[in-house]
């Protein structure tokens, strides 16, 4: 796992399903049989023997091999060298790193396969991480993942545990564009960004709940963020408000969506509340909603739960905004990076 970096690619010889479910970081997928495929052999294998399943699939696995050396390895020099995996590091991936070293690249078979990688992200993400981190507290729309992508553009160490799962954090915070990555996907993104860290340098992080959406944060890593100190970032609620307004616009144009998240909140506030705030979205009375779902869902829920379980924000820094605008961020971006590296 040491040399993920220096292979000129990572391929992975599984099918397109089981790519897209999680990858080593920066994999291409270059099945030996795609998903259809696949299901054929097994079933061959079922129910006639070994034999005839092998038969069909070598078949298969020599054309699959044979398109992707003639689309995308034709061109590569004789010192290229890729790391080539499939489920356990068996037959898929032997079949198509046998055929590349015959052609004199000095291919890498990973040994274990994609289960040896995910026992290793596992393991890994068991350990305390060993940077020291900064977290970015507040109150809902007060600006904390615009700061981190701000400290991500301008150098800093950033952990943005929001953008590596698709999901804004909240109850109204799936994207409706992108859904989220399955939980092995989210952890192999984190494993990735940690492994990337100077230990020697602070990470900003948001401060999560335990779940972001759907997929729930590591262990280790959850009870390092709730121990480590805090920056509390304030802004007025009005600068909050317009600030919902353009992160969560999709809201406003299709209110039925935000009604139907809305629903979510049925059990907390009842069928009145729930109602009403429905005739707000629909009405187009957004700002109102987003200012009162503020004062009576987020703010309290906020106030309920930051002390209880992030164990220095007594202590936190303050950070205070004046406005959303670019320039805002930055400011307070580099004041932030300037401070942690004096």
């Amino acid at each position: 796992m040491a040399r993920l970096d220096s292979y000129d690619a990572i391929i992975d010889a599984r099918s397109p399903s089981e790519y897209a479910l999680d990858h080593l970081p920066g994999a291409i997928n270059c099945p030996v049989l795609d998903d259809a495929q696949r299901i054929e052999v097994g079933t061959l294998y079922k129910q006639v023997n070994a034999f005839e399943a092998k038969k069909v699939g070598a078949a298969m696995v020599a054309k699959n091999i044979g398109h992707h050396l003639e689309i995308l390895w034709r061109d590569k020099p004789r010192d290229w060298q890729p790391l080539i995996y499939c489920w356990r590091g068996g037959n898929r991936s032997g079949a198509m790193a046998h055929i590349l070293a015959k052609i004199g690249w000095p291919v890498i078979q990973l040994e274990g396969g994609y289960k040896a990688y995910r026992n290793h992200v596992n393991l890994a993400l068991a350990q305390t991480p060993a940077a020291g981190f900064k977290v970015i507290c507040g109150t809902t729309g007060s600006g904390k993942s615009r700061l981190l992508e701000v400290l991500d553009g301008i150098g800093a160490q950033v952990l943005d545990l929001e953008q590596l799962a698709a999901h804004r954090g909240s109850v109204l915070g799936n994207l409706p564009s992108q859904p989220q990555p399955s939980q092995k996907a989210f952890e192999s993104a984190i494993w990735q960004r940690l492994r990337e860290f100077d230990p020697a340098l602070p990470v900003f992080i948001e401060s999560e709940s335990k779940k972001v959406g759907n997929l729930r944060v590591p262990d280790a890593l959850m009870e390092k963020m709730r121990a480590s100190s805090c920056i509390a970032l304030n802004l007025s609620r009005p600068n909050r408000v317009r600030l919902l307004m353009e992160d969560y616009a999709h809201f406003t144009r299709e209110p039925q969506i935000l009604n139907t998240q809305l629903d979510c909140l049925l059990s907390l506030y009842g069928r009145e509340k729930i109602g009403r705030w429905h005739d707000m979205a629909n009405a187009g009375r957004m700002a109102e909603l987003v200012d009162e779902l503020l004062l009576e869902h987020y703010d309290p829920a906020y106030t309920r739960s930051i002390d209880r379980n992030f164990l220095q924000y007594g202590a936190a820094e303050a950070l205070a905004l004046d406005d959303i605008s670019p320039e805002a961020f930055l400011a307070a971006a580099r004041y932030l990076q300037q401070t942690v590296s004096s």
